[in-house]
């Protein structure tokens, strides 16, 4: 990169379902997105880093001064970047939200295969719960039915909030939801109170399942992929009987998270990026392996990352040796 390149900090979200990318400007105050890029991970993590590496070298001319890592994939990320910072996603969605306001007190995030609920009190995290365990109520399950009803999903909030009367339907699980929701059009139910009453028990399931016991208070954000969906805001809005704010980068909150924290901790060390470089990184052949280690009775699951051939790093091993004894090829 020439040295009109624009400095910023990468902040990356590696998801299951989506990889988020987010760079934000390094010489103005807080969270200035300058450039954002949301994939679909496909499976495929490796793929996905490398593809919005590549549109990020595509559409604009950058000098990379700082890089975070978070998600799912948040280890595998760090490792093949070189990032500075690699958190968790509550740190990562608690940071974004803070940047933009500082009362917030409440995170509802919904993505593409967990929820998660988020609460602080005086910008700090003091309670969190999430749900990984089960599809129900995230948006992988939306876009099943949106493709199941012929309605495009970005027009699926929009449906729902041409309902005049939702129907009930069971949100407890995606199977249960799904028979619900045949049997009501077989008894010619509106599609409208269909997808209406599919939001609202996404929306029952949520508080039921993450936020029982938990006191809900104001500044509420509603985060994550699900939040372009109009027809929860409403459902949101309503059982919790107070307004419900969507951010402006909703959909990359945590990659917006991961950023701040990187620059944060780079100012505060006074230190250089790790990261290897946009060109180095998507020269690079990198590979991952997983296998069941036989070095111990806990037969760990062990992940490994390669690049070029060479052994980067690993992790699963609950008795601390990582790794292969051989890890020359």
């Amino acid at each position: 990169m020439g040295s009109k390149s624009k400095p910023v900090y990468l902040g990356v979200d590696v998801g299951s379902v989506s990889t988020n990318f987010v760079l934000l400007d390094a010489e103005a105050a807080g969270a200035s997105v300058v450039w954002k890029k949301y994939l679909r991970t496909q499976g495929a993590p490796l793929v996905a880093l490398k593809t919005g590496l590549a549109h990020m070298a595509q559409e604009g001319s950058w000098r990379i001064v700082g890089v975070g890592a978070t998600g799912s994939g948040r280890e595998l990320a760090g490792v093949v970047l070189g990032a500075d910072v690699v958190k968790n996603e509550i740190t990562a969605h608690a940071t974004a939200a803070l940047s933009y306001d500082s009362n917030v007190s409440t995170i509802l995030e919904i993505g593409g295969q967990d929820s998660k609920l988020i609460i602080l009190r005086d910008g700090v995290v003091v309670d969190f719960a999430m749900n990984t365990v089960c599809a129900a109520g995230t948006g992988s399950f939306l876009d099943q039915q949106a493709h199941r009803l012929g309605i495009p999903i970005d027009e699926f909030g929009q449906v729902a909030l041409r309902s005049t009367s939702p129907v009930r339907i069971a949100g407890r699980c995606t199977v249960f939801a799904e028979s619900d929701m045949v049997h009501k059009q077989q008894l010619g139910v509106d599609i409208a109170d269909i997808v209406a009453g599919l939001c609202q028990a996404m929306v029952r399931n949520f508080l039921s399942s993450l936020a029982k016991g938990k006191e809900l208070l104001p500044t509420v954000f509603f985060q994550g992929g699900v939040a372009a969906n109009a027809g929860m805001r409403r459902f949101f809005e309503e059982t919790l009987a107070q307004p419900i704010y969507i951010p402006e980068h909703y959909d990359v909150m945590g990659a917006i998270g991961i950023a701040l924290l990187a620059a944060e901790a780079l100012a505060e060390g006074h230190k250089p990026t790790r990261f290897l470089g946009l060109e180095s990184v998507l020269r690079s052949e990198v590979a991952a392996q997983v296998y069941e280690c036989q070095r111990c009775p806990n037969a760990c699951e062990i992940s490994e990352i390669w690049r070029d051939g060479t052994f980067l790093a690993s992790w699963g091993a609950r008795c601390g040796r990582q790794g292969r004894a051989d890890q020359t090829s």
